[in-house]
């Protein structure tokens, strides 16, 4: 007779956190669905949201941008993100170099640092840690509406203002400010 040991069960395996390639893939899905993407309701002086569930559990938003607005330069923190546009047009202005995580309220920038994106239908990119940008609807005439996410849901958004090579420190946003 032959005993055999006994094993104890298993837990269920670790959920891993959302890549930034799998925050942009889930982005592109989520852009690509009319009909979710035609149930936004959309205001014609303020942009409006929507929460998503996103993958890993990482915070995601469906936003409809009026046009001529945009978000003015902030960062995410520490969450790593992608977005993606599924309608109109967005730009996406933003700056190629890591800023202090805290500790600072004004910074000269160095020249070179800048870059810019159209972002059509469809149209999207991730980004890591502290990515510093502005998102734009250019546009005189027509809503963009676009899916964004981020992991882990965003602690904090740090705002800033620019004069030419001036960023500046303005405030910062907690959850409780946007939800």
């Amino acid at each position: 007779m032959s005993v055999s040991p006994v094993v104890p069960p298993t837990s269920a395996p670790a959920v891993s956190a959302p890549t930034q390639a799998e925050l942009l893939d889930f982005a592109r899905r989520t852009a690509a669905d009319a009909e979710l993407i035609a149930s936004l309701p959309l205001d014609p002086e303020g942009r409006t949201w929507v929460r998503l569930e996103g993958p890993g559990g990482s915070e995601a938003w469906l936003i409809g941008w009026p046009p001529g607005t945009g978000t003015g330069w902030h960062d995410h923190a520490d969450s790593v993100g992608a977005f993606v546009t599924a309608a109109g047009e967005l730009k996406e202005y933003s700056l190629a170099a890591r800023l202090p995580t805290d500790g600072w309220k004004t910074l000269e920038l160095t020249e070179g640092v800048d870059r810019e994106r159209q972002l059509s239908a469809g149209k999207g990119r991730s980004f890591g840690r502290h990515h510093v940008h502005e998102v734009l609807n250019e546009s005189r005439e027509e809503h963009a509406i676009s899916v964004h996410a981020y992991y882990p849901p965003l602690p904090r958004i740090r705002r800033f203002s620019r004069t030419g090579q001036v960023l500046r420190l303005e405030h910062v946003e907690r959850p409780s400010d946007w939800q």
